[in-house]
């Protein structure tokens, strides 16, 4: 897979299952938020009655549609969602790291208590980066942190410990 002139090396896929699930969930409350507002009278009262008289709905609509489209976006790139070229990280179309500023990758619980894979990136701040939720991810998640952590030990020229699968 080529990405500009530089060789793109795949380091985790994304499974399909919750993609399609997110994606169904999505559909659904979309059409339910849909049913519930007041189409009622002419086309410029019922704009102005989605608008001004019903606007947390609305609110729901706009966000129930930003969550669609990202799930669209995940599952575009669920082949290749993190992927490195040596030099940049990226994971989906979305975010980027320096390889060389990547110190590790660990597993951590969120708020709501789903696991993922974060990155510890050596930028002067304490905040992790997450990668991908564990429950996204199609393999092990000891094989995409080992992957990450090769790559970021080949692209600062450290020799850190890694584990072969």
């Amino acid at each position: 897979m080529m990405d500009g002139d530089r060789k793109m090396v795949v380091v985790a896929r994304l499974r399909t299952a919750p993609l399609v699930g997110w994606q169904f969930a999505c559909a659904v409350l979309f059409g339910v938020l849909l049913v519930r507002l007041d189409w009622g009278g002419d086309p410029v009262d019922a704009f102005w009655n989605m608008v001004f008289g019903q606007p947390l709905l609305l609110l729901g609509i706009a966000a129930v549609l930003g969550v669609w489209a990202t799930m669209i976006g995940m599952w575009r790139r669920r082949g290749d969602y993190l992927r490195h070229d040596g030099v940049t990280l990226y994971r989906g179309g979305s975010a980027q790291w320096p390889l060389a500023l990547v110190r590790d990758v660990v597993v951590a619980r969120g708020n709501i208590g789903f696991e993922s894979l974060r990155l510890v990136v050596d930028d002067d701040s304490e905040v992790t980066r997450e990668l991908v939720k564990l429950y996204m991810l199609e393999g092990p998640p000891e094989v995409a942190r080992d992957g990450v952590m090769f790559a970021a030990a080949r692209a600062s020229g450290t020799m850190r410990p890694v584990t072969v699968h």
